[in-house]
């Protein structure tokens, strides 16, 4: 088995376009969620999410680009490139044959499904672009990510709603752990904040009109958010061969079905996957300092989760600190848990846990020190992730210092 660390991070977000601009909002517990521009957004009940402003993608991409590349993948190039940059690695030769990308994100080119609906039954016309396939599929980022970087090995997309980037960088740390490949291009990204995919949440119930308010007693919904997180995973010993900056170390994984319910968490597979990511680090309870919660401010997420740390962590989980940054940048659904993976490296890196902004009124079944409000300075050597999705699937990556 192989250690795993990353040299490379890149995002785009609502906290901002880039690594150190979202860290110091996290540090700051600034707010970017806000009222949403699109067409349309007059005709929905919600009207605010983590929409990614000042993003020009003509000055970033040429014609030919744009009309292969959906916001979503626009996204992902993005921040792959910081990533990539912040790793120096070249990828020629036998580096890029056995090199790859893995990635998540649930719903692919939401943008450009809802364009050309709108193009074929409300303008009537009978002819769409002949790049709207190409475009819109779930693994267009991944192909055109592996093209731009001559990654010609295991490369795919992982759709599992809001764990898909976990998923995704599960798979990455596996394939780089055993040998398959000496680094993976990995993280995830989404775009569905155009008045079709807004008006699809609606119908859940789940949104908040207001505010993102996780693990406070008078919450009352989700907000989604929009962007991309991508980070270069490689074999340790590769990295320090070639003197690469360590940002930390990819310790462990778990996976879990849930085997319920469509839409409703079950304590017991969030449980399960928070205690398998343990046991693949090689961790006690009592080694781990911050969780980065899935957190997505819902009634029913909070408390289960909660309830599931509660259960793995015991005694212990009175000395753990827990946060959800989607109070900051909305749920990025699919790309979720890829810039949530950001807030780890920062804890681990810096010693700066972000808070869980919003926080107004304490809640019982929510009783576990959720740094309200306020960044706080820590000393974290292992931090968890969490992601849990509809449908039941859930992910947890284990991260340590180095």
């Amino acid at each position: 088995m192989k250690r795993v660390v990353i040299t490379g991070a890149g995002t785009i977000n609502s906290l901002g376009h880039s690594v150190p601009e979202t860290l110091e909002a996290m540090r700051e517990g600034r707010c970017g969620i806000g009222e949403l521009v699109f067409r349309d957004v007059e005709r929905l009940a919600i009207k605010i999410g983590g929409q990614v402003r000042g993003f020009e993608a003509e000055g970033r991409f040429n014609r030919q680009q744009m009309s292969l590349y959906d916001r979503f993948t626009q996204f992902t190039l993005a921040a792959a490139k910081e990533a990539i940059t912040q790793s120096g690695l070249t990828f020629n030769g036998e580096l890029a044959a056995r090199s790859g990308v893995v990635l998540g994100t649930a719903g692919g080119g939401v943008s450009t499904w809802d364009d050309n609906y709108r193009s074929v039954y409300e303008d009537g016309k009978n002819r769409v672009h002949p790049f709207v396939v190409p475009k819109l599929m779930n693994n267009a980022a991944a192909s055109h990510l592996s093209m731009e970087y001559n990654l010609k090995g295991p490369s795919f997309t992982v759709s599992t709603a809001c764990a898909s980037s976990n998923h995704a960088m599960a798979q990455a740390l596996a394939m780089v752990r055993s040998g398959m490949a000496p680094v993976m291009v990995t993280g995830g990204s989404e775009s569905m904040l155009c008045f079709g995919g807004v008006k699809a949440w609606e119908g859940l119930r789940v949104m908040s009109k207001d505010a993102c308010r996780p693990f406070s007693a008078n919450r009352n919904g989700m907000v989604q958010g929009e962007g991309a997180g991508i980070f270069v995973f490689e074999e340790y010993e590769h990295a320090k061969a070639r003197g690469a900056e360590i940002l930390c170390e990819v310790i462990g994984s778990a996976m879990s079905s849930d085997a319920s319910d469509i839409v409703m968490p079950s304590k017991q597979g969030a449980a399960r996957a928070i205690s398998g990511a343990l046991a693949d680090a090689r961790l006690n309870p009592a080694d781990v300092a911050y969780v980065n919660a899935h957190g997505t401010g819902t009634a029913a997420n909070d408390k289960t989760e909660c309830a599931a740390v509660a259960d793995v962590f015991g005694k212990h989980a009175d000395n753990l600190m827990i946060s959800s940054t989607k109070s900051m940048h909305g749920h990025l659904i699919g790309g979720t848990g890829a810039v949530e993976l950001l807030a780890c490296i920062m804890a681990l890196r810096d010693g700066v846990v972000a808070p869980t902004i919003g926080y107004e009124e304490p809640d019982p079944e929510c009783a576990l020190d959720v740094v309200p409000n306020e960044a706080r300075e820590a000393k974290v050597e292992v931090a968890l992730s969490n992601a849990f999705a509809f449908g039941g699937l859930n992910a947890v990556l284990a991260l340590r210092k180095v």
